[in-house]
């Protein structure tokens, strides 16, 4: 059995079905699923079966956290006494992902009634040992916006036959433990596999040429509307943000910078508009603020002992720092402050790269949940005379 997996073909159901090919690209790029969006489908693969007691090996469909829908067919289905376990072949479309072509499997079976939903780590999946991510220590390392795909999607169903919506649900990706080895989870402290992620569903294919090809086109679209700002963010919660701070700017002001901050900032030196605000998470803009130009995880890495010199500038605990195990754990010790002289840095590398080019920058820290950490005022040339 096949899955469904490519958003651009017709009749796929994602939601960014039909999407046009980025400028400059020759081709459109394949888009591809998450593993959250795989063990979502599996899970309710296996919930179908365990409810209605039928081995049914259709196809499910799954909402998308953003809007729309995808549907995937079952690579497997087994039903047995009081659970069934579903899986999905996961297809990461034209991205290289090393869980492409892996196995998603859920477990799902019922529980004491008003329990709702809960989770466990099978085979290859991680668990969380170490603060500083999104899940507490001891949790499976499946993460939120998975976790809300699958309960969203069993309890539609429990609502649709009338059963209660309390179930266990295991995920499982065998061969993901030596997969993970190829990660960083071992050094963020996740033991035991990998982690389920994604959160739109959707994997966009990650080419380098094609994505910064389209970070300059998006340059040329913008000067050549007349736009005078333009807003470049590392992904869709930190743009989110800047767009609510600049609700007046058009869709073609704000640029896919993803993690190429050196892509565009050279172009811009060549091709400069006005004002640029560079919109991002707390580590993107510390590994910008020290000087990296990719802010990509497998090729920069934060400097703990930078960051924890700058925390000991503003008073706090530099050795706490040192031994965190992530950026976010530092910003958790030395609080906001740090979050500001980041943010700073951040603007000031930036200047730094446009080498005098007539482009004033503003800096956002963004947190997860989307909340503005810190913001610079613009600086570089012109900004001392404009509001």
């Amino acid at each position: 059995m096949t899955q469904t997996s490519d958003p651009q073909a017709p009749g796929a159901g994602g939601a960014d079905a039909g999407a046009p090919p980025r400028p400059g690209q020759a081709r459109a790029l394949r888009f591809g699923w998450t593993t959250g969006a795989c063990a979502a489908a599996a899970a309710l693969g296996a919930a179908r079966a365990l409810l209605t007691g039928r081995a049914d090996e259709g196809p499910v469909q799954i909402r998308l956290p953003r809007g729309g829908t995808a549907r995937f067919d079952l690579a497997e289905l087994t039903l047995a006494e009081g659970w069934a376990r579903a899986g999905v072949v996961k297809d990461a479309g034209d991205d290289p992902d090393v869980t492409h072509g892996a196995l998603v499997r859920a477990r799902v079976s019922q529980a004491a009634p008003g329990t709702g939903v809960r989770f466990a780590a099978g085979e290859g999946v991680g668990v969380v040992t170490l603060p500083g991510l999104p899940l507490p220590p001891g949790e499976p390392a499946i993460n939120p916006t998975p976790r809300a795909m699958i309960k969203g999607a069993l309890r539609e169903l429990a609502q649709e036959l009338g059963a209660p919506a309390d179930f266990e649900v295991e995920i499982s990706i065998p061969g993901g433990e030596a997969l993970a080895a190829r990660t960083w989870n071992p050094r963020l402290g996740i033991v035991g596999g990998l982690s389920i992620l994604g959160t739109t569903g959707i994997v966009r294919p990650f080419s380098c040429a094609a994505w910064i090809a389209s970070i300059h086109r998006g340059v040329d679209v913008a000067r050549a509307t007349g736009l005078t700002h333009a807003v470049a963010a590392t992904g869709a919660t930190s743009e989110r943000a800047a767009a609510r701070l600049y609700p007046a700017l058009p869709p073609a002001a704000f640029l896919d910078m993803g993690d190429f901050a050196g892509g565009l900032l050279k172009y811009l030196c060549r091709h400069p508009l006005p004002r640029l605000t560079i919109a991002g998470g707390f580590a993107k803009l510390t590994k910008l603020a020290q000087g990296a130009l990719d802010l990509h995880s497998s090729r920069s890495q934060v400097d703990m002992a930078r960051l924890a010199a700058l925390a000991e500038a503003l008073g706090a605990d530099g050795a706490r720092i040192r031994a965190a195990n992530t950026a976010l754990e530092a910003l958790t010790i030395a609080g906001p402050r740090l979050a500001e002289a980041v943010a700073r840095d951040a603007a000031a590398a930036a200047l730094a790269i446009l080498n005098g080019a007539p482009v004033e920058i503003e800096a956002i820290v963004v947190g997860r949940d989307g909340a503005v950490l810190a913001r610079t005022p613009f600086a570089g040339p012109g900004a001392a005379r404009t509001p």
